[in-house]
């Protein structure tokens, strides 16, 4: 059963359990897509001060980036602790398969997305502390890009985490 713990088995089936696991990961992800894309989209286009309320894209990139540097760093983290408790799943009933259809290069990408997102884990306490410090403006150039990074990295994880899983379909 891996990491499943026994009493559950009186409420739900192992594969109704994982398929939880698995729609709570994404519910998660699209959480942190989000909040990381406004973030960005806030520090590549600022909304400049008189400018008239706008339409859609204005209001999309004139949130304030600092409110959401909490809520990034929480989610990714939650986020990675369900992919690597999923991942004792995937290991055994999804890779196994795909590296024996010799999908290699799927296979690949979905280590470089495992890659993206660990590394991403470390950049979160210097993400913390740039966004912690807003009124310092040595800091801005840094904190524009790293957000941009974390952001696109974010977008790669998301899109590889769904082409693999059209690849091998969950649960079958």
């Amino acid at each position: 059963m891996g990491l499943m713990p026994e009493f559950v088995l009186d409420y739900v089936s192992v594969n109704t359990y994982w398929t939880i696991l698995f729609i709570v990961h994404a519910l998660l992800a699209v959480a942190l897509l989000g909040a990381l894309t406004h973030q960005a989209a806030s520090v590549l286009m600022p909304v400049r001060v008189g400018v008239g309320t706008g339409g859609f894209v204005t209001r999309f990139r004139a949130v304030h980036g600092a409110s959401y540097a909490a809520a990034v760093s929480v989610l990714w983290i939650v986020t990675f602790v369900f992919g690597a408790w999923i991942y004792t799943k995937y290991r055994m009933y999804v890779r196994i398969p795909i590296e024996q259809a010799g999908y290699w290069k799927t296979q690949g990408v979905f280590e470089l997305k495992e890659h993206y997102a660990t590394i991403g884990m470390g950049l979160l306490p210097i993400y913390w502390f740039f966004w912690r410090n807003t009124r310092d403006p040595q800091y801005d150039s840094a904190r524009k890009w790293l957000t941009v990074v974390l952001c696109a990295m974010c977008w790669f994880i998301f899109l590889t985490g769904h082409v693999v899983n059209n690849v091998r379909g969950f649960g079958s």
